[in-house]
């Protein structure tokens, strides 16, 4: 009895926690969330520190990510990659600056509605015991068996998948833990695409998959999610290059912004990332595959 009343009363700190994310008193609607089209996200001269007094982990950070197009977030560890994607989400408010999806400031927006646009992938996978179809659909009621098969076809799944005899109905265990880490990463991704969401934010999603399989889910998500928005952060420079927009960072600032050759050509720290996993004959011939 103490044990269990020492865990309900953590418990209750967290159901009693007010929330630091709130919706505006007087929200911005707009029909977004109905136009099937890419959402263009924007960030508009953003710095953004975890902790009030702590150094900035962005300064002054201004890029777009277009609508239907890919553009990817490089830079090395701790250069804010992946907090521009929990900016993008709202997860945190900026400090100062502003990022807007379709020209309206997220802080605007219903979190409900803002977030519904989106097809997230983390960089772990959360993956929780039940079947393949149970992770994919993820307690979407509307997603049926056709689009659960294109989200594992884009996501390079369906080979481990039909590899089972029951299919969808294969067991996962908690934890995906019955799943290589680059299984796992794919279904993962899977979940994401099965939302038929506006834009895609991949988190350093690929960086548990082989080149090949990192090369032909790029390659399937620039065919058939053609006119939807991708925003990637990567480490891996392969993961990038065939980006239409590539931007970045370094300790927290836009470093460049530009088309990989425009990069390797106008961009040190870009060209000192590159070089540092490729050779100059593997970057012109695309990385490898």
């Amino acid at each position: 009895w103490p044990r269990a009343d020492v865990a309900a009363s953590r418990v209750n700190e967290v159901l009693e926690t007010a929330p630091s994310i709130v919706d505006p008193a007087e929200p911005c609607r707009h029909d977004c969330a109905e136009r099937p089209e890419g959402a263009e996200i924007a960030f508009d001269d953003v710095t953004f520190s975890y902790d009030e007094g702590s150094d900035p982990v962005l300064r002054h950070v201004s890029f777009t990510a277009e609508a239907g197009k890919t553009t990817a977030v490089i830079g090395s560890t701790g250069s804010g990659k992946s907090t521009v994607i929990k900016l993008v989400e709202r997860f945190y408010d900026v400090d100062s600056g502003a990022v807007r999806v379709d020209g309206v400031d997220v802080r605007a927006m219903p979190q409900h509605e803002l977030r519904a646009q989106f097809g997230y992938v983390p960089q772990k996978a959360f993956l929780f015991s039940g079947t393949v179809a149970d992770t994919v659909a993820y307690g979407a009621c509307d997603i049926d068996e056709q689009r659960m098969r294109f989200a594992v076809d884009v996501a390079q799944a369906a080979d481990f998948v039909d590899a089972r005899d029951e299919g969808f109905a294969a067991p996962v265990a908690q934890g995906g833990t019955n799943l290589s880490g680059g299984q796992r990463q794919r279904l993962s991704i899977a979940r994401a695409i099965a939302r038929d969401a506006r834009a895609y934010l991949f988190d350093d999603s690929f960086s548990a998959l082989d080149y090949r399989t990192d090369a032909l889910l790029r390659a399937a998500i620039a065919e058939k999610l053609a006119g939807k928005t991708v925003l990637i952060v990567a480490q891996r420079i392969s993961t990038v290059l065939s980006a239409d927009r590539i931007v970045v960072l370094e300790d927290g600032a836009v470093a460049g912004q530009g088309t990989h050759a425009e990069l390797m050509r106008d961009c040190p720290a870009y060209r000192e990332i590159a070089l540092s996993q490729l050779s100059e004959e593997e970057l012109e011939g695309g990385g490898l595959s």
